[in-house]
């Protein structure tokens, strides 16, 4: 079995290794060089672990930057909907979350480096199939809708299908609504008055 020294100067087993450790490596590679110059021997060296070691846990790098994306927007989704506010919700606070969620996520420096670097990594994702993340939000969405329509300020209907309206309408604010705003890093006037447009949308489409 491939060993390592860790910092107390004993012997691990390399699958020991934290997945966070190489995490972030590719999130520092994937900012300095862009996913598709991005190779497994690049993160190898960059997390200081060999590749065996990262071709036991993920087969490409695309993998690996599925895993990255995977944890960034579900650490960004759980800041947007936190868990001690989930059991009692107002319609006012699942607008402010969404917008939130969708602001967060269109100006991190993850998904700007993949929109302007590797935009079909986000294609299957978009017309293929539901990733890990779309599921997450889905999932922190149906739960405060349904708390929202308990207090009576999201009216009833499936709430199964009102998430996924909300999320898919959230999505071309978040992907979509910089290139119509003419803001190619997702920031300033233009896209500020765009999430004014949502909150208002999404307010009274929730509204009973």
């Amino acid at each position: 079995m491939s060993q390592r020294i860790n910092n107390t100067g004993e012997l691990r087993a390399a699958n020991a290794i934290p997945e966070e450790q190489i995490l972030d490596a590719a999130h520092r590679l994937l900012l300095t060089i862009g996913p598709q110059r991005m190779t497994m021997a690049d993160l190898a060296r960059q997390a200081g672990v060999s590749r065996a070691t990262l071709y036991r846990r993920w087969g490409s790098v695309r993998e690996v930057l599925a895993t990255l994306t995977i944890r960034a927007w579900t650490e960004l989704a759980e800041q947007a909907f936190p868990a001690e506010a989930r059991a009692e919700v107002t319609r006012a606070q699942i607008v402010d979350g969404v917008v939130t969620l969708a602001r967060s996520i269109r100006t991190h420096p993850l998904l700007r480096t993949i929109v302007e670097t590797d935009p079909e990594f986000l294609t299957p994702y978009l017309l293929n199939r539901r990733g890990t993340n779309t599921d997450h939000q889905l999932a922190l969405l149906e739960l405060a809708l349904a708390a929202g329509m308990a207090d009576g300020s999201v009216r009833r209907e499936d709430p199964t299908v009102l998430a996924q309206a909300v999320l898919l309408t959230t999505w071309s604010f978040t992907l979509t609504g910089p290139v119509l705003a003419g803001a190619a890093d997702g920031t300033g006037p233009a896209v500020d008055r765009l999430d004014d447009e949502l909150r208002h949308l999404l307010d009274r489409y929730l509204a009973p």
